[in-house]
């Protein structure tokens, strides 16, 4: 069974596709800097739309959300992003923790496994 690696860096690729099963690396917002936990989370789902296209699948093939937060005071913040986003009828398995980012300006990361 093949593997394909999407946007493969010297210490991670962001996707990895095997078989029929494609895995992001968490992912967290580009431009944090004084971004809400809506902002970066909705900047951190069009990162996994085009992880998951660039994978050949969809937000509605998705089986696993793992959810970081910084502070689990923001989780309502995070779900206002979340909930218009995810593909419903087709909601994934989805954990939430708190847990400390790589750096403080990080308030929420993504991390999904996906069919294709």
């Amino acid at each position: 069974m093949s593997i394909t690696r999407i946007d493969m860096g010297p210490r991670m690729s962001q996707a990895v596709v095997h078989g029929s099963t494609v895995y992001l690396a968490g992912q967290v917002a580009d431009e944090p800097k004084g971004k809400s936990v809506t902002e970066q989370t909705a900047q951190i789902l069009g990162q996994i739309d085009r992880l998951l296209a660039a994978a050949g699948t969809d937000k509605s093939k998705i089986l696993m959300a793992t959810i970081y937060l910084t502070d689990i005071a923001g989780f309502a913040g995070m779900n206002a992003a979340w909930e218009p986003w995810v593909a419903q009828g087709n909601t994934p398995a989805r954990a939430t923790v708190e847990a400390k980012l790589v750096a403080p300006e990080y308030l929420v990361e993504i991390a999904v496994i996906a069919a294709v």
